[in-house]
């Protein structure tokens, strides 16, 4: 399939209208091929080849119209394009014309079943329905057709929007169109007869919304945020701002301009910004951004469609805020040139003095945040200047003791920087550097013992009032006209003494290396000194005595006891010496045995070997007991000290394996036949001494009841407990009524209570259970019968309360038969007593006597 490149179209060129056409016939290759328009604001192109003019043309406009027709295959994308060119008739009355490009051979095709597509403006307000084209097909001239169409909008949803008319078939639309809803319709149209049967192969329709401007631009967001470093070149890119227009962007309707309407505030310039009106983003055009001055600018953004054409086209607005992000373009400057301040000597971690600074930037930020330095005035490293995180202050501290007889005043240099390097271009000025003034206070200090601890070295062994060292303390306040008084803090073993005023130390016992209180041949004292200063200070010193051997102790046998059979085998055994001296004044030890007893060296010999002796028995056979073996120990020190020590050797005998019995531990553990008898003398005493005590404690009750006879029963006020032989009262107690518990209420019936008066504690009313009549004055035995008649009478009464409660009684009456207590009188029928022994009693017992004892007075 070819095109011809040269291809001319001639028509009317005064206002033509819509209607005119030209045909473009298919070169009958049988593919399938589609067609594109180059300018389709102006013309469009079906599929089947036809070109319609969708605007009326002018002679003037007609040369500046040019159109490009595209013909591409779909099944190879291979494509074609020829050019259209429009010129004016010549000769030929305006009319609407028909006129073919013709490439290759020509093939006439059935014109009335071929339906162009249609073309519909959205939003139309005519009368509905509105008639689009009539479709019609060649076999109605012979016979009655009936017209159809289906697809979406017609019998699919959404359904109703078109409608053809069955008979002449016209097809129309029902109501307005909406292109941003649907831009077009397929629609198949049929032709049928009356019997239903297919004339015509169904053609498709083809309905085209045209776009009208019917929808503003909206922006994505309606506030826009965005940022820009303060001191920004021109040219630099702030940010970019989008709008979207819901109308075709093929068109003018959706081709959109932006531009900037507004600007505040208006400083320094009024067009700080610009815009690209096709993008949307925004750049800088002016220098002179400085946040100090204004932080924040805010833009009035306006978006138009119809490329920007105020007069046609729809517009909307946005508001883009623009911050203005600080830079280091301001060093701190501190508030004052010299800052002062004191302190204490010997004074850490104390605040001397505040720096205070003033800086433009953004604060609690790193442009903002200042680091103080010190550049002089303190080589040794006694101050540092930590930054408050709150007020941004230079806080001098004192971070190592200062003394005062070094230097009173300290004169520092101080830089303040920030976080941040300043910007490029930017110098610090002199007022970041200032002078802080410190004056050191003086304070009274405590004594310095030198050295500390001090060390000497002695012999043990030194006799009281030994002269040992002086020990004296240097007051460091050379400005101070003070004394120093010396006493003693610690002395464990209370060995020493210090003079109070000169600090000599003397011993007030013999020093001992082998006391508890030497620990690895160290003692250790320690001793206050305190100056006469208000209010006075003291200072400790530690003197440490290192304390030299010498052969003070006499060496002793080790074990001190062990034992043997009767018959040893071996017989003999190993045993060294403990000596508290170091060496040379101990080991080697020298052994022998004592001459007295004359049987220890007739039964004994004694041989060293190396650093232990062996112990052997001469005999055969040793009886058992408990024997104590003299031993003669010497150590070796340079003057030898010996000692004669006792081996105890516990002689057993011995089962079959050599221990010995339980018998014989028994033995051996001191139990001998004199501590056996001491023993059972002891316990014969302390029996004798318990029954001697019992007797006493016998006798002494004796004597007591003996006193009791002499005491009339009514005239003894004291508080004893007399005991009878039987468990009943009284002979008075004894004659009681019982009737009296089983009737109260007949002894006052006149005390009966009205009706309707109660106590709270008492029963509810019901009626009284008869219980079984007793006679007036039972016998004493009678009374578990009574009690237990009584609890079977309760027992049985429906009105009683449950098991295991109080019960509660009725009114007990008034007055007892019992006469009162104070119907007791004291017996005078012991008038002739002798009551003097009441005196003997005790201070509690005197007013009795002298109540009834004694004379007449």
């Amino acid at each position: 399939l070819s095109l011809v490149a040269s291809a001319s179209i001639s028509c009317s060129v005064s206002s033509l209208p819509l209607s005119l056409t030209v045909k473009f016939v298919n070169c009958g290759q049988g593919g399938l091929v589609q067609f594109e328009c180059s300018n389709p604001s102006d013309f469009r192109i079906e599929a089947d080849g036809v070109v319609y003019a969708l605007r009326p043309f002018t002679v003037s406009t007609l040369r500046a119209v040019p159109l490009v027709i595209v013909a591409r295959d779909e099944t190879n994308q291979q494509q074609w394009q020829t050019q259209v060119r429009l010129t004016p008739p010549i000769g030929q009355s305006q009319q609407k014309t028909q006129n073919k490009i013709s490439v290759g051979q020509l093939k006439r095709m059935k014109r009335d079943w071929v339906i162009p597509p249609i073309n519909v403006p959205e939003n139309s307000r005519g009368e509905f329905p509105q008639d689009l084209v009539r479709i019609r097909s060649d076999n109605d001239k012979n016979r009655s057709l009936r017209y159809s169409v289906t697809g979406p909008g017609a019998d699919q949803p959404p359904t109703g929007i078109f409608i053809i008319h069955p008979i002449s078939g016209e097809l129309s639309v029902m109501k307005p169109l909406d292109r941003e809803h649907i831009s077009n319709f397929h629609l198949r149209a049929h032709a049928v007869d009356l019997n239903g049967n297919q004339v015509e192969s169904p053609i498709d329709i083809v309905i085209n919304v045209i776009d009208m401007n019917d929808n503003r631009p909206e922006f994505i967001h309606q506030i826009w945020n965005g940022t820009i470093p303060e001191g920004s070149k021109p040219g630099t890119f702030v940010m970019t701002v989008t709008s979207v227009d819901k109308d075709d962007p093929k068109t003018a309707n959706g081709m959109l301009r932006y531009k900037i309407v507004s600007q505040n505030p208006e400083s320094p310039t009024s067009n700080m910004f610009t815009i690209n009106n096709k993008t949307g983003g925004i750049i800088t055009v002016a220098a002179g951004l400085d946040r100090e001055k204004v932080p924040q600018y805010t833009l009035i953004i306006q978006a138009t469609d119809m490329e920007g054409n105020p007069m046609y086209g729809l517009s909307n607005t946005a508001t883009a805020v623009i911050k203005v992000t600080d830079i280091n373009d301001n060093p701190p400057e501190f508030t004052a040139e010299t800052f002062f301040g004191e302190v204490p000597e010997n004074r850490v971690n104390v605040i001397v003095a505040n720096l205070t600074v003033t800086d433009k930037d953004q604060p609690n930020t790193p442009a903002w945040n200042t680091v103080y330095k010190i550049t002089g005035g303190d080589p040794t490293g006694r101050f540092s200047v930590p930054t408050d995180p709150t007020t941004n202050e230079g806080l001098v501290t004192v971070v190592k003791p200062i003394d005062y007889e070094i230097s009173r005043t300290y004169v520092l240099t101080v830089v303040a920087v920030n976080e941040v390097s300043l910007a490029r271009g930017i110098h610090s000025p002199r007022q970041s550097t200032a002078t802080v003034s410190i004056r050191v206070i003086d304070v009274n200090e405590s004594p310095n013992f030198e050295p500390n601890p001090k060390l000497i070295k002695l012999e043990e062994g030194m006799q009281p009032e030994s002269a040992l060292t002086t020990f004296t303390a240097q007051d460091p306040d050379r400005f101070m006209q003070q004394t120093i008084r010396y006493t003693r803090l610690s002395d464990p073993a209370n060995w020493l003494r210090i003079d109070p005023n000169t600090g000599h130390i003397t011993t007030i016992a013999v020093l001992d290396r082998e006391s508890p209180y030497v620990k690895d041949n160290m003692y250790s004292a320690t001793f206050l000194a305190s100056d006469s200063g208000i209010p006075p200070a003291s200072g400790t010193g530690t003197l440490q005595i290192f304390l030299l051997d010498i052969n003070d102790n006499a060496p002793h046998v080790y074990p001190q006891e062990t034992e043997m059979c009767e018959k040893p085998e071996p017989n003999g055994f190993n045993i060294t010496a403990l000596d508290g001296d170091l060496s040379p004044n101990a080991g080697p030890f020298a052994f022998e045995l004592a001459n007295r007893p004359s049987d220890i060296q007739r039964n004994w010999t004694i041989t060293r070997l190396s650093d232990f002796a062996q112990l052997s028995l001469k005999i055969g056979f040793l009886e058992s007991g408990i024997y104590e073996i003299p031993i003669i120990i010497t150590d070796s020190g340079n003057l030898p000290m010996s000692n004669t020590s006792y081996l105890r050797v516990k002689v057993c005998q011995c089962d079959h394996n050599g221990d010995c019995t339980d018998q014989q531990h028994i033995v051996a553990a001191g139990l001998g036949t004199g501590a056996i008898i001491a023993i059972l003398l002891c316990i014969i005493i302390l029996l004798i001494l318990v029954l001697l005590f019992v007797v006493w404690m016998k006798r002494r009750d004796k004597e007591r009841q003996a006193k009791q006879l002499l005491i009339d029963p009514e005239d003894d006020v004291r508080d004893n407990i007399l005991k009878y032989d039987e468990e009943g009262g009284g002979e008075e107690d004894q004659d009681y009524d019982l009737s009296q518990l089983q009737q109260p209420d007949t002894i006052e019936p006149d005390a009966i209570k009205p009706v309707g008066i109660r106590r709270m504690d008492e029963r509810p009313l019901h009626p009284e259970p008869q219980y079984p009549i007793r006679s007036a004055a039972p016998h004493p035995g009678d009374i578990g019968d009574f009690i237990n008649e009584g609890l079977k009478a309760a027992d049985n009464d429906p009105t009683a309360p449950p098991y295991d409660s109080l019960l509660v009684f009725d009114y007990e009456g008034s007055g007892s038969t019992a006469g009162s207590l104070s119907s007791l009188n004291s017996s005078s029928s012991g008038g002739d007593q002798d009551y003097d022994y009441l005196n003997d009693w005790g201070p509690r017992f005197r007013k009795l006597a002298d109540m009834y004892g004694g004379s007449d007075d």
